[in-house]
């Protein structure tokens, strides 16, 4: 789970929607792909495109972890994937508690919105059983995919934690925020896409992999 495909940088690409980009992502060195359940989001897959998806790219790079992103779902819901659906790894990105999220005995990745008053100490103490905590932009009304970083001198220099970058990043900014902030990872969506959402242009995965790996 924790292997990396090539460099020490973990790398997500979030938001995949069809099997180019999949593969497009994973012959890039890709660590891990991230596939959207949220209803809300342009990104959003249904379960049987999710289902296809994942058994093709485990097929195709066995060792590209498959991520599956919830936002606020029920425990019956999120069941109800993973019975189709072949995952190695959840993503929350509401409100969940750590108890819910450590519900399905798989590892976990919990999102944290950065914002000035945020108390980052408790919270990782709360979400101790994570396999990691996302640091994204926080958005009053959005649950990720804002295309804003937040402000890096929020960033919790010293913890233990696997700590995961998202928010705002791109081919060009990637590495400068891994030099200010020195993640455990790197996580990217929207800072990969042309005009259209969902849809990841070659060059930018390929261009921000290699950015983020050779810091």
């Amino acid at each position: 789970m924790t292997a990396h495909a090539r460099g020490s940088m973990w790398c997500k690409i979030c938001g995949i929607s069809n099997l180019a980009d999949a593969k497009d992502a994973a012959d890039a060195g890709v660590d891990a792909i991230g596939l959207n359940f949220y209803s809300e989001s342009p990104r959003c897959v249904s379960t049987a495109t999710a289902k296809a998806l994942s058994s093709a790219i485990n097929e195709y790079a066995p060792n590209v972890v498959r991520v599956g992103l919830f936002v606020n779902h029920s425990e019956s819901e999120v069941r109800a994937v993973l019975a189709e659906v072949p995952l190695d790894m959840l993503q929350f990105h509401g409100t969940e508690p750590a108890e819910f999220c450590a519900l399905f005995d798989m590892p976990f990745i919990k999102v944290l919105s950065m914002r000035p008053d945020i108390d980052f100490l408790t919270l990782e103490k709360q979400y101790a059983s994570a396999w990691g905590l996302l640091l994204d932009t926080y958005h009053p009304t959005q649950a990720g995919g804002t295309g804003e970083t937040f402000d890096w001198h929020l960033w919790p220099h010293g913890s233990a934690t696997k700590l995961i970058l998202a928010g705002g990043l791109t081919p060009d900014n990637v590495a400068g925020a891994i030099s200010h902030t020195q993640p455990y990872g790197v996580d990217v969506s929207g800072g990969v896409e042309g005009g259209v959402k969902g849809k990841k242009q070659q060059q930018l995965v390929r261009r921000f992999i290699e950015e983020a790996k050779n810091v």
